[in-house]
């Protein structure tokens, strides 16, 4: 099973139709699950995140990542 990182959860707001008739929606985040190599211990972790954290995740390290988002 992979380890969720991502903090981030769904947003929500109304779908407003042509004739102004508005319902509830619900926005999900975008997670993939993807494969990522820790250099530090030297092994492969499976992890669901979001697009937007696998772009900041490229420019960072997997532990400082993790130590970023527990602040």
């Amino acid at each position: 099973m992979p380890k969720k990182i991502s903090n981030k959860r769904w947003m929500n707001g109304h779908q407003v139709s042509h004739s102004n008739i508005k319902t509830k929606k619900r926005w999900n985040v975008n997670l993939q699950t993807k494969r990522i190599f820790d250099v530090e211990t030297g092994r492969w972790v499976r992890v669901r995140i979001s697009t937007s954290d696998l772009r900041t995740l490229n420019k960072k390290s997997l532990s400082q990542f993790l130590r970023d988002q527990a602040k």
